[in-house]
């Protein structure tokens, strides 16, 4: 008797516990429309002329596989974004990305031109913008073409990066910026330039003056470069003419790392003068 219970209402059990997300039951009582409607979604097509218990059987089977499906892009994820598997990208944050929403990454990932992620879950979501942004970063530093050590004005005329012996590794991973022309692969990139006109727009978008710190000249000579910002009230800053300023980084052979905008899209003033020589 049992038996024949179950061959007539295979639904009156859960047959795929490892599925609990699917609801056999509720399945079974749902209407043939509805039943139908659903299988379109999971992509089943010509079940107009199936009865009652062969959709019920089907949408089972659709759904228990795209929960299984989708439980494995989870642990993926969790897999790839529990550390960072890629130490040679440090600009990347995947633990940064796994806590992001949904909506955050598909923005993210249209800026980058991947297209077609409405259908996608957040597990797959945190896996592409991983794979993106790490292929992005490896591409950066491969084509990075660090500048010879020469000459400081030849350096700076064409915005190239000086490199020495302590050279650091930030730099490295620094998306190089020749000219005004160039832009950040993405908010929160870190940039590096020598190019004047670079540095001046930088400055003069964030109304930033350039000046040296107080205290610390010697023999007629700038001390320590800074950018004074409105409302700063930190070292005590001496503002200097911008000739004398960009000269000054020139003969000392400094880069200027810096960010556009943050990772939120934010406007950053971060910037940072390193000297790979020092």
């Amino acid at each position: 008797m049992a038996a024949t219970k179950t061959a007539k209402n295979p639904t009156a059990r859960n047959d795929t516990p490892n599925t609990p997300d699917v609801s056999e039951s509720a399945i079974a009582k749902m209407k043939v429309d509805d039943l139908r409607r659903k299988l379109r979604g999971h992509g089943v097509k010509d079940t107009a002329d199936l009865k009652k218990p062969e959709l019920v059987k089907r949408l089972t089977k659709a759904e228990a596989a795209a929960t299984k499906k989708n439980a494995t892009a989870k642990r993926s994820a969790k897999s790839a974004t529990s550390r960072n598997d890629t130490p040679n990208t440090p600009d990347v944050s995947e633990s940064a990305i796994a806590a992001m929403k949904a909506d955050d990454l598909r923005r993210r990932l249209r800026s980058h031109g991947v297209k077609g992620t409405a259908d996608l879950k957040k597990a797959e979501l945190v896996r592409k913008l991983i794979e993106v942004e790490v292929g992005t970063t490896r591409k950066s530093a491969k084509t990075t073409k660090p500048a010879k050590a020469g000459k400081a004005g030849k350096d700076a005329k064409s915005g190239g990066v000086r490199t020495g012996k302590k050279t650091s590794s930030s730099l490295k991973y620094s998306q190089e910026i020749t000219s005004t022309d160039d832009r950040a692969e993405r908010a929160g990139r870190s940039l590096v330039t020598t190019d004047h006109e670079v540095i001046r727009q930088w400055a003069k978008a964030r109304k930033a003056v350039p000046a040296t710190v107080g205290g610390t000249e010697h023999d007629g000579h700038l001390g320590v470069l800074r950018f004074d910002f409105p409302g700063y009230s930190g070292d005590r800053l001496t503002p200097v003419e911008w000739d004398q300023w960009l000269a000054t980084f020139d003969k000392r052979r400094l880069n200027f790392i810096y960010q556009q905008r943050q990772s939120n899209g934010k406007r950053s003033n971060f910037f940072r003068l390193e000297n790979p020589d020092e």
